[in-house]
């Protein structure tokens, strides 16, 4: 029988900062957003201590410090290159591996040949732990709904050994009882009231309604949630929708930026996230919008809001022309002021107008060799896999970062610069 598992890291952020720092192993730990904003990671330790997802880092700055909580800027570089030893090791137990995000991946697997795949599912979780320090948690099932669902168990209760496998209906109409239609894959915020108000509150209660129910006063993507549910497989992982809009902002530490070239430099290299991002879902953008902004909060300096889009002949993936656009988009937009010069708080870079990669129109007059800038963009991609993010990059994207984030907790990249390997004496 064939099932769909999926392998999601636990508190992701957080245990690849454990990875480095053991004696933070049981300890609560969170890590901040850009600028030490918010909290967007905890620990189960931090969560028991009541600290919510999203709080703004100076309400619970005295929380934390009461308790002892750890904390680290965002590391987006190390995450990313343990996200990959991850997902390295994973697919050695499958040729049918769809990485869904950054912590989380889809794989196909067989209880044919006598493979047990519940032992199997607990080998992978052992093994990604022994060799990464992350740990995982498998969740296996005939669908793809339900094995969402069996990871938040085999997560939840550590007697399933880091893995929950739905194989029968009565461990499924079991499993179904015990969820909550709001922890449903696939069923959001607006679905989730409207099936609130028909008494529907776990997903047990979905499951039991008749189809033609279902069907008659919601979507098609609902439908198919409902059908996994139920038994039957009908959401394909090449199917899932590709985001819709890519954006890429920060706001700048300090008073913001004055300095023209810095914030060129700055919407060059967020233009140049939105283009990798971008084929990493396989698709190509046809609009590119560039925004920058002064803070709403000062008074005593004059302000200026930034808001520009273009939409290009033909849909591209390609770095160096969209980060060529919206370069152009900033420079034909900057406006100027006679004696002091603007401070920007915030700027950013929004693809949209987003389709695969398989499905584009071509123009008759395109100036562009479109063949020799998919090859030159993809050797530049395969050069930076392997030598180590951002190593050959646009020259408007700079050779340091001058448009400083504050990242007073930053750990540093033990995995991806020489200088911050760890050093063990004996």
């Amino acid at each position: 029988m064939q099932y769909i598992g999926i392998a999601d890291c636990n508190n992701f952020y957080c245990s690849c900062e454990r990875v480095f720092r053991p004696d933070l192993r049981d300890k609560p730990v969170v890590v901040l957003s850009n600028n030490d904003g918010c909290i967007i990671a905890r620990s189960e330790e931090a969560k028991s201590l009541g600290i919510a997802m999203g709080t703004p880092y100076y309400q619970a700055k005295p929380l934390l410090e009461a308790n002892g909580v750890a904390v680290f800027s965002s590391n987006y570089t190390l995450y990313g290159s343990m996200s990959a030893r991850v997902m390295s090791l994973l697919s050695q137990y499958t040729p049918q591996l769809h990485i869904y995000s950054i912590d989380e991946a889809f794989l196909e697997l067989s209880d044919s040949h006598g493979n047990n795949v519940k032992q199997e599912g607990e080998q992978m979780a052992a093994c990604v732990y022994r060799s990464t320090g992350i740990p995982i948690s498998v969740g296996i099932a005939p669908t793809k709904t339900l094995a969402k669902m069996a990871s938040k168990f085999a997560k939840k209760y550590p007697g399933y050994r880091r893995c929950c496998l739905i194989d029968t209906d009565e461990r499924r109409l079991k499993a179904l009882q015990l969820f909550s239609i709001d922890d449903v894959w696939g069923i959001g915020r607006q679905i989730r009231r409207q099936l609130e108000y028909h008494g529907i509150h776990t997903a047990a209660d979905f499951a039991a309604r008749k189809e033609s129910w279902v069907r008659s006063r919601f979507n098609v993507t609902t439908v198919r949630t409902w059908k996994e549910l139920n038994g039957e497989s009908c959401i394909d992982v090449e199917d899932l929708p590709w985001k819709k809009s890519i954006c890429t902002s920060r706001s700048f530490a300090n008073q913001g930026i004055t300095d023209g070239a810095v914030l060129e430099e700055a919407v060059a290299n967020f233009a140049a996230m939105c283009a990798q991002k971008l084929r990493k879902q396989r698709c190509c953008c046809q609009s590119v919008t560039v925004f920058a902004y002064t803070s709403r909060f000062r008074t005593d300096v004059p302000g200026d809001m930034i808001h520009a889009s273009v939409t290009l002949s033909v849909p591209t993936q390609a770095t160096a022309e969209i980060v060529g656009t919206a370069i152009g988009l900033l420079r034909k937009n900057r406006h100027g002021h006679e004696g002091q010069p603007f401070a920007y708080k915030k700027a950013g870079v929004i693809l949209w107008n987003i389709m695969p990669a398989t499905a584009i129109q071509q123009d008759l007059f395109d100036p562009i060799d479109r063949q020799r800038q998919a090859a030159l963009t993809q050797a530049i991609d395969e050069i930076n896999r392997r030598n180590g993010y951002n190593m050959v990059r646009l020259a408007s994207q700079g050779t340091d970062i001058r448009f400083g984030l504050l990242r007073e907790h930053l750990s540093k990249q033990f995995t991806t610069n020489i200088n911050d390997v760890l050093v063990v004496k004996v």
